[in-house]
């Protein structure tokens, strides 16, 4: 099959659902397929197995994520929180 120089992966839909849906899909499947961080070895190679269960292709780690993206924005944010009030705690018992 020929590459689209427009509509990239989202060529397969063709004319159907709509401009505006396809582009947002667009943003989400590239986001989605592209080669992701492995936060155990640190290198690009982990792939989405399937909704959530992330796979790096060189030291084997299987992890969950978000279904789109390896973090969501609110996993992020309660991993924030939580080394934080982690952290607060260490320094408590120091005291």
């Amino acid at each position: 099959m020929a590459k689209t120089k427009k509509v990239g992966i989202t060529g397969r839909y063709g004319t159907r659902y709509g401009s505006r849906i396809r582009k947002r899909a667009k943003v989400i499947e590239e986001a989605m397929k592209a080669p992701q961080k492995c936060p155990v070895c640190e290198t690009k190679v982990a792939k989405r197995i399937s909704t959530g269960i992330w796979e790096c292709k060189k030291c084997g780690a299987k992890y969950t994520g978000g279904s789109y993206k390896q973090a969501t924005q609110p996993g992020l944010e309660s991993q924030r929180i939580a080394t934080r009030v982690q952290r607060e705690l260490i320094e408590k018992s120091k005291e």
